[in-house]
């Protein structure tokens, strides 16, 4: 078998067998597949498509390229949330302790920034010291003892994966329904878990742009767990603007820990708190989702969640003096606002354009192998819907680098539309998929 026979006969529409999706998903793992040989089938693929068979036997394929973790020493159901990924979407770093805080084991396996989308992992590193690359003792040692782990992919779950992640980001083959599935819910199934709970972005900012293509990529991955023995559920939900203020990375980190302590974006609230019931009613410490919602605000009324993120922020090798003091996190000094042209309703805050503008301040990746700058970043400062006046302030940037600043800036003006009237409101949470 050829390499380049595979490629062809995706390139030509043909559906691969499961001997032919090994064969790729082996010569991935060990190198045998030079990395262009791999981004011409990952173009294929998106070109063409794969039919839900090939998505099955991709996903088991990248899952047997590793191991599957063995947590049965963790106790409780362990229940992870994965997000598709989004503009401003931070929501992993308040679900966790607020979970843990509630007595249900979050082992969560996360990513880097993919195209113009944050990474946990990246605002995960802003907090000086934090580690994400834990050995799978270490993970399992933080679960039993703080109950949330927080790392990025191993060597030894789903590497072929791994590897495909760094192309797909570099190459313009993201925006796939079969790749988005088998990448996420390959990890998800080797990393042990009992159950899923997904966040399925729409919109500007979401790779799925349109609520028929999310609705399928959410179908699709619930099926996967589900046939998986991990029982998996899905919100939809809006990513037509960012979600909270914050988008960067340690400017995010700062805006969890204001949730933490009570305060925070009502978006960014919401969109937590619903993902957060279905956390706990999967990991079956509370029987509904109304009952969820109270043990939820209790944990952060209470500052428990709070304290617990500390503790999560300790295990792991980072600074917890963070959740009390936001200036121990990377910052810029340097700031410049984007206003309203004229009076008007603000019509548009483009998440998308948001994000490539942060991507242009330092704040993700060009390439795999580009440096991260943790302090720049962005600050939405006014919402879709809000009256301003010419002059009104809408967005700061926090820039390190002259020219950087003015490639997001011309972002910026674009991602901004006022209008004389106000926008239609749109709900934050769209549909649920079971």
């Amino acid at each position: 078998m050829r390499a380049v026979d595979v490629i062809m006969k995706k390139r030509d529409g043909g559906a691969l067998s499961h001997d032919e999706i090994r064969f790729f998903v082996d010569g991935v793992t060990s190198g045998a597949w030079p990395d262009y040989q791999a981004s011409a089938l990952l173009m294929a693929i998106v070109l063409r498509g794969m039919t839900p068979d090939e998505t099955a036997r991709l996903t088991d394929a990248m899952v047997h390229s590793g191991i599957r973790v063995d947590l049965s020493r963790v106790p409780g159901l362990k229940v992870d949330k994965h997000s598709t990924g989004g503009v401003g979407d931070k929501t992993s770093l308040i679900l966790a302790p607020v979970a843990a805080a509630c007595g249900v084991p979050v082992p969560m396996m996360s990513g880097r920034g993919l195209g113009h989308t944050g990474g946990t992992l990246d605002k995960l590193e802003a907090i000086p010291g934090f580690r994400v690359g834990l050995s799978l003792e270490e993970f399992t040692a933080a679960l039993v003892k703080t109950g949330c782990g927080m790392i990025g992919q191993t060597s030894q779950i789903a590497p072929a994966d791994k590897k495909l992640y760094a192309l797909r980001d570099v190459t313009g083959t993201v925006e796939s329904i079969p790749l988005i599935s088998a990448s996420i819910m390959s990890k998800k199934i080797a990393e042990g878990i009992d159950a899923l709970v997904l966040d399925v972005k729409t919109g500007s900012g979401a790779f799925m742009k349109t609520e028929a293509d999310s609705r399928m990529l959410a179908q699709s991955l619930v099926s996967i767990g589900n046939a998986s023995g991990v029982k998996t559920v899905a919100l939809i939900t809006d990513m037509e603007s960012p979600l909270g203020r914050a988008v960067g990375n340690a400017n995010e980190v700062a805006e969890c820990i204001e949730v933490l302590r009570g305060g925070g974006p009502a978006d960014l609230i919401e969109v937590t708190l619903e993902l957060t019931k279905r956390v706990l009613v999967l990991g079956k410490v509370a029987t509904s989702l109304e009952d969820a919602g109270r043990l939820a605000q209790q944990a952060i009324s209470s500052g428990r969640a709070l304290e617990r993120f500390g503790q999560i922020i300790d295990m792991q090798g980072g600074d917890p003096r963070v959740i009390d003091d936001l200036s121990r996190l990377p910052h810029v000094d340097t700031q410049e606002i984007i206003t309203a042209p004229r009076d008007g309703f603000l019509t548009r805050v483009d998440a998308e354009l948001v994000g490539r503008a942060s991507v242009q301040l330092g704040a993700g990746r060009d390439r795999v192998e580009d440096a991260v700058d943790f302090g720049v970043g962005i600050m939405v400062l006014a919402k879709p819907g809000a009256a301003v006046r010419r002059g009104d302030p809408i967005v700061e940037i926090f820039y390190r680098d002259r020219e950087r600043l003015e490639r997001a800036r011309a972002l910026l003006h674009q991602a901004i539309a006022v209008g004389d009237a106000p926008p239609p409101a749109r709900r934050l949470i769209l549909d649920e998929v079971h």
